[in-house]
């Protein structure tokens, strides 16, 4: 993450440069090699994307401020666009977005929220959950045509807390960004889950820094594909010592989809104590499905527990042999071997409500790949 100038109105014009300087990222771009975006939208009309439509609901307790209103409460001004730019596409939505929404916690306060966005466009989220504080926020999307750019902050003081599930449903004529920057203080948990149905090009970028000891970052992930494209790229930084983070993120992909993660963890010097985790496979359902999964490791301190795995591979005829043996219809026995591949990440959505809704989505999806 850069540093960002001190104020917003700086920090916007500083994006602005950086968008221009770029332009949008196309294959040529190692982190973007996998999803060209440069083919899928101009750097036009990312410029003139407007403004995408949100509804929210808090419970007591929670602030929450419209960003296109003009005046904005002192915490906004300190925290929007304060983590800097991490790409192009996250400084669009800085420079660009019209408006937006901020979510507050109060010290030891708890609450959950929903944000739904319904409609192509740019807007910024930021997250601010104080000391000891807790947040659940479930997000979710609609099918929309054209082109959608959600940049993210997110700012975890001492001893927070925050559980965020993400939901894109399939949208074959969409194409969507959404890149979130985390900072999370000492002994603050972050926990994603991110269930991604695929579009003409879907991209999550996430950005999580690990500050103070005993930060945590649990993240997630699946993607049930046909015909469509999804995209998962982390980088997970241990910026101090017994700090911890996992990643678990499966894929499914039929027809034509293509699925991707790019999973990078850094361990700065001096971090001694971290314990960092990932793990990504795929199923391959078809010939032309392709995903590609590529994790790595950046370390530079000595006393860490580090390591990474990835593998992609087809239905295990075996197990299909078997299920098909016992009278179960080759559809549904390929759904039963689809879903329990993907289980254990979906599993670790603690709320039992929130993992049944994906679930749900999730059972439609297989429908669609058996």
């Amino acid at each position: 993450m850069t540093r960002a100038p001190s104020t917003l109105a700086a920090r916007r014009a500083k994006a602005r440069e950086s968008f221009h300087a770029s332009g949008v990222p196309n294959r040529r771009v190692e982190d973007w090699k996998y999803s060209d975006l440069y083919n899928a939208v101009a750097a036009n009309d990312v410029e003139q994307a407007g403004r995408a439509k949100w509804s929210a609901d808090v419970s007591e307790g929670i602030e929450l401020i419209d960003l296109s209103k003009s005046k904005a409460p002192e915490w906004v001004k300190q925290h929007l666009g304060a983590l800097g730019t991490a790409g192009a596409i996250n400084a669009a939505s800085l420079a660009f977005a019209k408006g937006g929404v901020a979510l507050r916690v109060p010290k030891n306060a708890a609450g959950e929220a929903k944000i739904d966005f319904s409609s192509a466009g740019q807007a910024r989220v930021l997250i601010v959950v104080e000391e000891n504080a807790a947040l659940t926020l479930v997000q979710n999307g609609v099918a929309f045509a054209g082109f959608r750019n959600i940049g993210a902050e997110v700012f975890l003081a001492d001893g927070a807390r925050f559980i965020h599930v993400s939901h894109a449903p399939a949208n074959g004529d969409a194409v969507q960004v959404m890149d979130l920057s985390a900072k999370l203080a000492r002994n603050a948990v972050y926990r994603g889950h991110y269930a991604d149905f695929g579009a003409k090009l879907s991209r999550t970028e996430l950005h999580i820094a690990l500050e103070g000891e005993g930060a945590e970052a649990h993240l997630s992930g699946v993607g049930v594909l046909k015909d469509r494209h999804a995209d998962v790229t982390t980088h997970v930084v241990h910026a101090s010592g017994k700090t911890q983070s996992t990643q678990l993120f499966k894929y499914l992909a039929g027809g034509q989809a293509r699925g991707v993660y790019q999973g990078k963890v850094t361990v700065a010097a001096g971090a001694n104590g971290s314990d960092s985790r990932q793990t990504a496979k795929g199923l391959l359902l078809e010939d032309r499905a392709e995903i590609d999964l590529k994790p790595e490791l950046e370390i530079f301190a000595d006393d860490v527990k580090c390591a990474h795995g990835a593998a992609v591979g087809d239905l295990d005829s075996e197990s299909l042999f078997y299920l098909r043996s016992r009278g179960i219809p080759e559809a549904e026995a390929r759904a039963l071997l689809m879903r329990a591949f993907i289980g254990d990440a979906v599993e670790q959505i603690e709320d039992e409500a929130i993992r049944a809704s994906i679930w749900q989505a999730v059972d439609d999806a297989l429908e669609g790949l058996s």
